[in-house]
């Protein structure tokens, strides 16, 4: 499996807050690569990234951390660094993870970086998906939002997957201060509805479908505390028909309650059909940064290595699950421990 996508350092000061931080912890994250990563460290598949960085210390220490998550570097681009960033530069994202009633929040500082300044014709894609032997391609809308260029590489890379044969999934994953200054929804949707046309599974929660794809869902309240899961079946069974594309609909059902207590589950649409993890009520949440990329990964898993959507959500759901009981973007779980929390396994001491 192959992920297109900008990959950033985290910097997350743990329990404190960014603006009076004295120390960071610093781990990696991109939402393309964690499904990547997932996939890798979680389920043993092979994956690579396909992204760009400016060859510096910082670019190093993310290429380490790649490697030690044994995702392949071959496709990453190495772009001259100028000793400033006025030409080209790493990403950077303060996370801090949230409690209680103190919600999770993200400071991206990524202008003018490596990655955003990909463009069609950096990666040969005949090669790749050709020749390499690629199964999957995963791709998604924050790479998407980066700058014109990237957009339309992802037009080009997802366009090449299907030329070849390789199944496509996509996470919408709208991100307001992403689009805000170049167009805002309006320019979401025109970008996302030519790529979905490619798309054969596609991610994404009722704010991201609302968002990038012009979808409404109703039942659903401004503080996502509630909702309504027929009302969002209806609206995935109007998003089928206008991309009859899409062979896989999946999206996590979270509801927020609070920071560190969230009600979580999944559904996916598959063969005209609907297929629903567990709900799992009052779900303890040590950091939920990078639960839906995990979420993504195992669905993934399930369904290249079963077909079978049904056990697809549950890996899912319950891969997610795991994923925000542990710092960071990436997953730390195995999967046997995936296996185990799907078949109703709890939080007893193992010995």
């Amino acid at each position: 499996m192959l992920a297109l996508g900008e990959i950033m350092l985290r910097l997350d000061p743990g329990e404190s807050r960014v603006r009076v931080a004295r120390e960071f912890k610093v781990w990696e994250g991109g939402g393309e690569y964690n499904v990547a990563r997932g996939l890798r460290r979680c389920f043993g598949l092979k994956t690579a990234v396909a992204t760009a960085f400016a060859d510096n210390d910082v670019g190093r220490l993310l290429e380490d951390f790649i490697l030690q998550g044994g995702v392949a570097t071959d496709y990453v681009l190495w772009k001259p660094f100028d000793g400033v960033g006025r030409v080209t530069r790493n990403g950077l994202n303060f996370t801090e993870r949230g409690f209680g009633v103190r919600g999770a929040v993200g400071i991206p500082d990524r202008g003018n970086t490596a990655a955003s300044q990909l463009k069609p014709g950096d990666f040969n894609w005949d090669e790749i998906f050709g020749k390499q032997g690629v199964r999957w391609l995963h791709t998604g809308g924050i790479f998407a939002a980066l700058s014109e260029s990237t957009a339309a590489l992802v037009e080009e890379a997802v366009a090449a997957a299907q030329k070849h044969g390789v199944m496509v999934s996509y996470d919408l994953n709208y991100r307001p201060s992403l689009w805000k200054s170049i167009g805002g929804q309006k320019k979401a949707q025109e970008v996302n509805k030519r790529i979905a046309r490619n798309v054969d599974v596609m991610i994404g929660n009722e704010e991201d479908f609302t968002a990038s794809l012009g979808f409404h869902v109703e039942g659903a309240d401004e503080n996502l505390l509630h909702i309504d899961v027929t009302a969002f079946k209806r609206m995935i069974e109007t998003v089928v028909k206008e991309y009859p594309n899409f062979k896989v609909v999946a999206t996590t059902l979270r509801a927020a309650k609070t920071a560190t207590i969230n009600d979580w589950g999944a559904i996916c649409y598959a063969g005209g059909k609907f297929h629903q993890s567990i709900q799992r009520d009052d779900l303890e949440i040590l950091d939920r940064v990078g639960g839906g990329d995990s979420f993504a990964s195992g669905l993934i898993y399930g369904l290249m290595t079963t077909g079978d959507p049904q056990k697809a959500v549950d890996y899912g759901a319950a891969h997610g699950a795991l994923a925000m009981t542990t710092p960071g973007d990436t997953s730390m779980a195995f999967k046997d421990e995936v296996e185990k929390l799907m078949k109703g396994g709890g939080a007893r001491v193992q010995r």
